[in-house]
């Protein structure tokens, strides 16, 4: 299924991003979520840059953790965040299921997740995993890349027993040899990987944006705030790449795992792609007809305008001008 002519057509035209005629009242506060998988997030929370970039306006940040796109998206959609990190597949399903998000950075690009088994476990493969529990979690790019991973195996979801696990819990699951595999995101990823666990299939090819989002009607009515965002966040990118022992050293502390895990999860990140475009359209297309299959898109999902009018590149183009 190939949306991306029409999306970006789409986008490119309807992406106007302009401020309101009448004049923008200062917001009493702006919230934003962080999270150990977002180290941009982790870096602009500890150096105050927010804080610094609304003091004049008299507007309080308020911080609230995430442990995965699923809480994300569920903190946007309630009103307890105004900005949701999630991976841009997630943002996809929730547009596509009626949520009014847009995409409007693109904070990090990666192979999302790997399938690690124990050091010691028989299973070789993902065909090896056909009647077996495999902890994930739902709505997550790890769940987005275990339907990938069967597909090409010819499997599908009812070929093995999902155990559905926050991430974090998922590690210690198959830690415990309560599941036979487990798909989690970094940070737990990369514990896992340097504790001993063993990868059973990695696919560099399904790399996909993690991005930055908000709604519909927060990016309408506070443009000026979201470039602020935008304008921070692009601040950390570049702040990131000119320091690459340090923000180890941030991640390291912040999530308070040792530095080798840290740079490891930092050594999976490409930081160079960050305005959303062509790419992030591209890396979603091929996950669509998975998510339809599994029942995942609800059945009156119109997938291809969902796809069409995910995107909101104008705040990043407007502040990439500023350089």
């Amino acid at each position: 299924m190939r949306f991306r002519q029409f999306a970006l057509s789409l986008f490119a035209a309807g992406a106007a991003f302009a401020a309101p005629a009448h004049a923008q009242a200062p917001l009493k506060e702006i919230k934003l979520d962080y999270a150990y998988y977002s180290p941009p997030s982790l870096l602009i929370k500890k150096k105050g840059w927010l804080e610094e970039a609304f003091k004049s306006g008299g507007t309080e940040v308020k911080w609230v953790f995430t442990r995965g796109s699923n809480n994300s998206l569920e903190f946007l959609n309630s009103g307890a965040s105004n900005f949701a990190l999630t991976s841009s597949v997630s943002s996809f399903v929730a547009r596509a299921n009626g949520q009014p998000v847009k995409v409007i950075f693109n904070y990090s690009w990666a192979e999302p997740s790997t399938v690690e088994v124990l050091p010691n476990s028989p299973i070789k493969s993902i065909t090896d995993l056909k009647g077996k529990k495999v902890a994930v979690t739902k709505g997550t790019d790890p769940y987005f890349y275990l339907l990938r991973a069967l597909g090409e195996n010819k499997l599908t979801l009812n070929d093995v027993e999902i155990v559905h696990l926050q991430h974090p819990e998922g590690k210690t699951a198959l830690e415990q040899g309560r599941v036979d595999a487990w798909v989690g995101i970094d940070p737990h990823l990369a514990a896992a990987k340097v504790g001993g666990s063993r990868t059973v299939y990695s696919n560099p090819q399904f790399a996909l944006g993690a991005v930055l989002n908000t709604n519909e009607a927060f990016l309408k009515e506070h443009p000026d705030a979201v470039k602020t965002v935008v304008r921070t966040y692009e601040r950390a990118r570049q702040w990131i790449i000119a320091h690459p022992q340090e923000i180890v050293d941030l991640v390291a502390e912040e999530t308070k795992l040792p530095k080798e895990v840290a740079a490891k999860q930092l050594g999976r990140i490409d930081f160079t792609r960050w305005i959303p475009g062509d790419y992030t359209i591209t890396s979603i297309e091929p996950v669509v007809p998975l998510l339809q299959e599994s029942g995942i898109l609800r059945k009156n999902a119109d997938a291809k305008q969902a796809l069409a009018t995910l995107i909101d590149a104008a705040p990043a183009t407007a502040v990439s001008k500023e350089k």
